[in-house]
């Protein structure tokens, strides 16, 4: 599989989703806390306010299937 070369903004963007996606994730882990615990998700604003601004900066808001297709090809295992 080729390897993608991406711009120093589509790297970026790139980075800033996988903080989202990790933060998200932690966010909805239940099992850190009391199984009974009964807490909303949160997501940082700043981490939300971060990767949609990296986006727009790499030309990639409202393009999500040429930003899926980066990230498939520069992290695979998301």
């Amino acid at each position: 599989m080729p390897t993608a070369v991406l711009t120093d903004r589509e790297r970026t963007a790139v980075q800033a989703y996988l903080r989202l996606l990790h933060t998200v994730r932690a966010a909805f882990d239940t099992a850190a806390g009391p199984p009974d615990a009964c807490r909303p998700p949160v997501v940082p604003p700043a981490v939300l306010a971060e990767a949609e601004q990296a986006l727009a900066e790499a030309g990639l808001t409202g393009n999500e299937e040429e930003f899926f297709r980066l990230l498939q090809s520069w992290c695979p295992e998301y």
